[in-house]
């Protein structure tokens, strides 16, 4: 959260292992016509330039967090304000699962588009 934060492209892609997958929303999205995921390190490069970069910012306000394993799921809330200063808030359960490497293997984002609120 941190360097999508901080706009740190490199920090954010160096969390994640090579075979990693980035799953957000889950299912068939804008982001993911076909709901398979972003999968390996180009994939998850070009959704950070896609999705990520091309907002003015990103901010996470997390309510709760369960660690079980090697997995941590976080309920929050995720602003993202867009070129201009439009914003949107968006509620949802983001789930990480750590790799025998200790990176992130997969990052499953459970949210609607739908229910995407913009704020004032």
């Amino acid at each position: 959260m941190a360097a999508v934060e901080s706009r740190d492209r490199q920090a954010w892609l160096a969390l994640f292992s090579a075979d990693a997958v980035v799953e957000d929303p889950i299912g068939p999205s804008m982001f993911d016509p076909e709901g398979t995921g972003h999968r390996g390190t180009d994939a998850i490069a070009a959704f950070y330039d896609n999705v990520i970069a091309v907002n003015e910012s990103i901010a996470f306000t997390i309510r709760q967090s369960f660690l079980c394993g090697d997995e941590a799921a976080n309920v929050g809330v995720i602003r993202i304000t867009f070129p201009g200063g439009s914003a949107v808030e968006v509620d949802g359960v983001y789930i990480y699962r750590r790799s025998p490497d200790d990176r992130i293997s997969s990052l499953r984002a459970f949210w609607e588009p739908d229910a995407i609120r913009p704020v004032s």
